[in-house]
């Protein structure tokens, strides 16, 4: 099965259409499937949901997406660093499901593993757990949470081999693995494709049977939140 397109835009050929949900990897500013996101800005598809850490920044990430009103409900942990998402949702313009990031990586990778559901202990008490079913377990009380079935995984790798097999770097590794799992298709960018037998098998971190189509190409290096200090001898 031929795996590797050229760009962003027929990797996602087919498989794009209105109110689609869509699981995004990435971790703030690392690891987003930038370049996949653009295609699907320049598609022009609608009414879309989003299972993401985050919704990126006013002019990255699936933050380009909200600018284009192309998002209509965030299945989301973290929605900081985004006045546009803020206004959107304030003005009732935007649909937000909160949950928290254990819990949404759970999601996804009970997805990614056929599991329609689990309980934690995690938002017992809040909001969180408004609607849900509660349990009791030797004593503690948990809520039921539902794996994500996502039309379609859009992720950003470090490397890929030609049959799809993933290494991830660092924190971009925290949510790109279990949304490349949960989607019916899997479309992944990386910055390398190697040829089969070079990535070593106890280095991949997500195996190729999830990858449907891949796409090399260069992305940005931004950094979310830049501190520094005056230098001492300034």
């Amino acid at each position: 099965m031929q795996k590797i397109y050229p760009n962003a835009a027929e990797a996602l050929d087919g498989l794009l259409f209105d109110g689609m949900f869509i699981a995004a990897g990435g971790f703030g500013l690392c690891g987003i499937p930038e370049l996949l996101l653009d295609a699907i800005k320049d598609a022009g598809t609608k009414d879309l949901t989003f299972a993401s850490n985050n919704a990126g920044v006013d002019d990255f990430g699936i933050g380009i997406l909200l600018q284009t009103r192309q998002v209509k409900k965030m299945i989301s942990s973290y929605v900081g660093e985004n006045a546009e998402f803020m206004r959107q949702y304030l003005s009732g313009e935007l649909e937000l499901e909160f949950n928290p990031q254990g819990t949404l990586a759970e999601r996804m990778r009970a997805g990614g593993c056929g599991i329609p559901g689990f309980y934690t202990k995690t938002g017992v008490g809040t909001v969180i757990a408004d609607g849900k079913e509660h349990k009791d377990f030797n004593g503690e009380t948990y809520i039921l949470e539902e794996g994500i079935f996502a039309d379609l995984a859009i992720v950003k790798a470090w490397k890929a081999d030609e049959t799809g097999n993933l290494i991830f770097r660092k924190t971009a590794r925290n949510f790109n693995p279990p949304a490349a799992m949960c989607g019916k298709t899997c479309v992944v960018e990386v910055e390398e494709i190697v040829a089969k037998g070079e990535l070593d098998p106890d280095h991949i971190h997500l195996p190729g049977i999830y990858v449907h189509r891949i796409i090399q190409g260069a992305h940005e290096k931004r950094i979310e939140q830049r501190t520094t200090r005056k230098r001492e001898d300034a």
